[in-house]
């Protein structure tokens, strides 16, 4: 007899808790293999492809493309055995993604989710603590609370328990609607919505209306785009940053390149040499590889370089990081910043791949602009903008004479080093760039 397995969204990494659903792989019907794709999905930093840990028919699938879903919340149901059911009967309660032992799954486990075979824990429903037990009902909405007796809280968000705390919430009154119980951060703001307030009054507050008036064009802030708004408010609001800037005449630089790149071999591009003379000024002027942990106090200093560097998408703007850029030379940097760049105009970055820089690198010479103030990259303390290569008049050796003039600047968090240090840095950049050969003392 067949079984039927629910597939519910996992935490696909770094405490995400929702994802919106692009597009479906699969059709109800159709016959899955373990670890296939079955849906595509948007999440605050990358495209994902979701695979199915169960091999057998989609008997249903949930949402539709363009709904977010939270993590915990059910994908898709699989029915799995010989006779597979049909997808009027996907949605059973004969098997689920708490106690499909029988079922093969294939026992890859993902942040916040699992298939193993070994059955789920059992929870022991715990008695009624009189207006207690009343208000977790009322408030989370469900009879009963299933909860270890022994045992950690069972939430994995760090998020969940901070919104929570922020609302003077108890998260044992709460019964989780994730896997195992987990207690997911839409619990959380279900509860929250549904718990009486002492200024409320009997109508509900209006809620924000996303209707454009006339000559209007409204776009949600979510998914990657709000992501970004997110993180660049944050790095405003919280990092006392200051700007300087140099004028560079990289004429030099540019033949450099043009003369490795006529000895054979693959091309290097220019971000990558700008990515060496970024390492090297890092390890002469480490104070600017670090961030700032508020709450200690402290300022965290790093012995390795993860560069970020902007690049922007028809998704909008990602820093995917390129790890330990200090020990690469100009030709792997080239090529991880290809790799890495194709997959950020194909929506294939992983968020591995956009998390854990330690210093960003910003080409927006590309764009066709000489100078910015770049917002930096929370929680990194810096980050070197570099406008466009252009000829310009410029006194080279005691005469005017037309050279190719770039514009660099620097974004850095002053509680890290003062004016000194990250002047000392800028200027070891332009001189680098100016002159290559300064490069070779770090060699």
């Amino acid at each position: 007899m067949a079984q039927v397995l629910e597939f519910r969204l996992p935490d696909l990494g770094e405490g995400l808790t929702e994802a919106e659903i692009v597009r479906w792989l699969v059709e109800i019907g159709d016959v899955v293999a373990i670890d296939q794709p079955v849906v595509e999905v948007e999440t605050a930093k990358a495209m994902v492809e979701v695979p199915c840990p169960y091999g057998g028919v989609v008997t249903a699938r949930f949402g539709e493309e363009g709904t977010e879903l939270p993590v915990g919340a059910p994908l898709i149901t699989v029915a799995v055995g010989e006779r597979p059911l049909s997808g009027t009967e996907g949605s059973g309660t004969e098997g689920s993604g708490t106690e499909g032992s029988a079922a093969e799954g294939s026992g890859n486990v993902l942040v916040g989710y699992g298939t193993s075979e070994a059955p789920a824990r059992r929870r022991r429903v715990r008695q009624e603590r009189g207006a207690g037990a009343a208000l977790t009902t009322a408030v989370n909405g469900r009879a009963g609370v299933p909860e270890a007796e022994d045992g950690p809280l069972p939430v994995i968000s760090p998020l969940v328990r901070r919104l929570a705390r922020q609302n003077g919430l108890d998260l044992r009154e709460l019964t989780g609607s994730g896997p195992d119980g987990l207690i997911l951060r839409a619990d959380v703001e279900y509860a929250l919505r549904a718990a009486p307030r002492p200024a409320e009054t009997a109508a509900p507050a209006p809620r924000s209306t996303t209707a454009a008036a006339p000559g209007e064009i409204r776009t949600p802030l979510k998914g990657m785009r709000g992501a970004v708004a997110d993180k660049l408010s944050r790095s405003r609001r919280e990092i006392p940053d200051a700007t300087c800037w140099v004028d560079a005449d990289a004429t030099e630089l540019m033949r450099a390149r043009t003369a490795m790149n006529a000895a054979g071999g693959p091309k290097i591009s220019l971000l990558a040499l700008l990515a060496r003379i970024c390492t090297a000024a890092l390890a002469r002027f480490p104070e600017l590889n670090s961030t700032v942990d508020a709450q200690a106090r402290e300022v965290v200093q790093f012995d390795h370089v993860h560069l970020g560097f902007a690049a922007q998408t028809d998704r909008g703007l990602v820093v995917p990081v390129v790890r330990d850029a200090h020990a690469r030379d100009a030709e792997s940097l080239t090529a991880e910043f290809a790799r890495l760049t194709e997959a950020g105009r194909a929506g294939k970055l992983t968020p591995g791949e956009l998390t854990g820089g330690t210093f960003t690198l910003n080409n927006y010479g590309v764009f066709g602009v000489d100078g910015s103030t770049p917002i930096i990259n929370h929680p990194e303390a810096a980050m070197l903008g570099v406008g466009r290569i252009v000829p310009k008049p410029w006194v080279h050796e005691g005469e005017l004479a037309v050279r190719q003039v770039v514009q660099l600047s620097l974004t850095f968090d002053h509680r890290v080093c003062d004016g000194g240090t990250a002047g000392g840095f800028l200027r070891y950049v332009a001189d680098c760039v100016e002159q290559p050969a300064v490069l070779l003392r770090t060699l």
